[in-house]
């Protein structure tokens, strides 16, 4: 009888001893996969909280490269809001202001005053007040006349072009700073599955994809509004110098005909 419960006791204490040694391997294993997935977690892109905006996160995530496009942004939407106000009609060329300067001039030169006004009007008026100035100097004909409204002209160009070079030079860069951001991301994909790093590491993979696609969307989100609105201010200045080139040649044809008279 004791022979049988010492032999009983003695299978109950070794049931007792694997099921406590199967506990610890399940502890330790997970212990170790907490381990794996906290290393797994800190090399992932920044997590969006309730506090963090979407949009900060996705530049958290992009990384460095998108830095660049973002000051692009700015400027292009600065340039963009400038040429829009500076580049309208009534800045420009006023409908009725090359009738009205005919007017004025048609029983002989205004006086001075009435000159400075009109260059301060708007371009058209500069370049007209310019023909007036030529006019009322002494031993100028109408070569004299056409020259200096030309190199009005020209420098009033030269004022309704401003910043496009810089807003098309925007609209060329922002898509190759976007590939460069993509070759940065493909970089980090294919370091982290070089032999040295122990096979690949979906986390490092993971963020290498997104900086390489947050940075061409962002690329291209820049550039092509920017061409667009360059391709629309070229348009509008060409039709504008166009306008004062139309108007200067009739203004010059009227002063030749007042100083014959």
């Amino acid at each position: 009888m004791r022979a049988i419960s010492r032999e009983v006791l003695h299978k109950v204490v070794h049931r007792k001893c694997a099921l406590f040694a199967d506990a610890g391997k399940a502890s330790a294993y997970s212990v170790v996969g907490l381990s794996d997935n906290a290393a797994a977690d800190a090399s992932l892109p920044p997590a969006r909280t309730p506090e963090t905006p979407y949009l900060f996160s996705i530049i958290q995530a992009a990384g460095w490269p998108i830095w660049p496009l973002l000051a692009c942004s700015i400027v292009a939407l600065a340039l963009i809001i400038e040429r829009l106000i500076n580049l309208q009609p009534a800045r420009v060329a006023p409908p009725q202001l090359l009738e009205e300067a005919l007017a004025v001039s048609r029983q002989g030169l205004p006086p001075p005053d009435v000159v400075e006004e009109l260059a301060r009007s708007c371009v058209l008026g500069q370049v007209l007040a310019s023909g007036l100035e030529a006019a009322a100097q002494r031993g100028t004909d109408e070569e004299d006349l056409r020259s200096a409204m030309e190199a009005s002209g020209r420098a009033a160009a030269q004022q309704l072009e401003r910043y496009l070079s810089a807003l098309g030079t925007i609209a060329s860069a922002a898509p190759l700073l976007g590939l460069l951001g993509t070759v940065i991301g493909l970089i980090e994909i294919f370091g982290s599955q070089a032999p040295g790093t122990g096979g690949s590491n979906p986390a490092q993979l993971a963020q290498g994809i997104s900086i390489a696609l947050y940075n061409t969307a962002f690329g291209l989100i820049v550039a092509i509004p920017a061409l667009i609105f360059w391709r629309y201010f070229r348009g509008r200045v060409d039709a504008y110098v166009l306008a004062l080139e139309l108007a200067a040649e009739r203004f010059a044809h009227h002063l030749a005909h007042l100083r014959r008279r």
